[in-house]
């Protein structure tokens, strides 16, 4: 992964249309070659105008924001934001049939949920619950799985939590599929989840 600057878009970990029939190919195109590319060019041209900035990684730059400038902060934050959001849902997916297993995270969901039915109604109705533009989080946070969620390009606090797992309801991420079914969309991405990659990032949690 492309942490420090000069970003770039590092390809997906999939084939554009390796999520369909859930989530459709020119969705991903248009999200992965254009939205995120221009968070990417727009924080490469703030990092090029000031060489300081220049050694922090993505998410130094996302924890360190007493130590930017502050008429840079805002937008530094809000493009940071959203190259580490989107290359942490891309990561987050898998193709069809291959969503793999997590034993461990599991077994937490259900000591905590009760359920992993229970669980995916309570994500459902977070991330049907953000006004606008954001994300929905399954994150751990003070020894146990916490569901969050965050506006616009905001990410969960990266010093007190860990996250696994995130959705991004951004209608750009399924109006061209969903239009503006949101819930429709939700369950779809349940059915690309990369299980896998939520136990890995679980595991280095170091908790198990």
């Amino acid at each position: 992964m492309n942490d420090c600057y000069p970003f770039f878009n590092t390809p997906l970990p999939y084939a554009y249309d390796a999520l369909e029939p859930f989530i459709d190919e020119r969705t991903m195109r248009l999200h992965h070659d254009r939205h995120l590319q221009t968070y990417i060019d727009n924080l490469n041209r703030l990092l090029e105008a000031d060489p300081s900035l220049q050694k922090y990684s993505l998410t130094e730059l996302l924890v360190s924001q007493d130590r930017l400038p502050c008429q840079l902060r805002t937008t530094l934050i809000n493009n940071a934001g959203g190259v580490f959001n989107h290359r942490f849902f891309f990561e987050g997916m898998t193709k069809t049939g291959t969503r793999g297993q997590a034993p461990a995270l599991f077994r937490q969901i259900t000591r905590q949920f009760g359920s992993m039915e229970h669980f995916k109604s309570c994500f459902k109705e977070a991330a049907l619950s953000v006004f606008g533009s954001g994300y929905a989080w399954l994150v751990w946070e003070k020894g146990g799985l916490c569901i969050a969620t965050s506006a616009n390009q905001n990410t969960p606090d990266l010093c007190r939590t860990v996250p696994l797992l995130a959705i991004d309801v951004w209608e750009h991420a399924y109006y061209l599929k969903h239009y503006n079914m949101r819930a429709a969309y939700i369950d779809d991405w349940f059915r690309v989840v990369n299980w896998s990659c939520a136990e890995a990032r679980f595991r280095r949690c170091r908790i198990i």
